[in-house]
């Protein structure tokens, strides 16, 4: 069995980090925390719906990652698997990753406002610290996404805001704060 490259060593130590803290956290919050309230009005079950889509839209976009990593394509996955070549030929799904290339802007955008609409229709407290950190990672990926593909971003912005955007670090992250503050509401 091969070692684990040094790319891959460092996404599962950060995944293991965070998943550790935030169920610290999560006990934490379950206990010092008042309960939250369903609040079943006609805006809130709106907002659960938009919650469900934008759910849908980021498993979309987070596919096309492991797409590209699970055939060995992009700049990517030459840093986290940098002795990977797939088992299949990538070439035959080239038009699917062009695709997703392509379409990737809009999703995100659509993501992005989504989960925002998502977040305010739902009166979601903003106490608990799950909540306030999707939302500045929500943004911070819609906005270094927007440096990128805007025209008129100086060449250095989009450089920076590639580096950024395009890693899994946020998207982890994002993962692990919305499902335990989920189940801190749900409870």
């Amino acid at each position: 069995m091969k070692p684990l490259s040094k790319g891959l060593k460092k996404i599962l130590v950060f995944t293991a980090l965070v998943s550790v803290i935030s169920i610290g956290y999560y006990i934490y919050a379950l206990f010092v925390y008042a309960p939250v309230e369903e609040n079943e009005t006609f805006l809130s079950e709106i907002g659960e719906g938009f919650g469900e889509i934008g759910l849908w839209l980021l498993l979309f976009i987070y596919a096309r990652t492991l797409i590209k990593l699970l055939l060995g394509k992009g700049a990517m996955s030459k840093r986290i698997l940098p002795e990977y070549s797939p088992p299949i030929d990538p070439k035959q799904f080239n038009k699917l990753i062009h695709y997703l290339d392509r379409t990737h802007i809009y999703f995100g955008i659509c993501a992005v406002a989504i989960i925002l609409l998502h977040i305010v229709l739902m009166g979601i407290p903003m106490n608990i610290l799950f909540f306030p950190a999707v939302l500045i990672l929500v943004i911070w990926q819609g906005l270094f996404g927007m440096f990128i593909s805007w025209k008129y971003s100086p060449k250095e912005l989009k450089k920076f805001s590639y580096l950024v955007h395009a890693q899994l670090f946020t998207g982890i992250m994002i993962g692990i704060f919305a499902y335990l503050g989920h189940l801190l509401i749900d409870d």
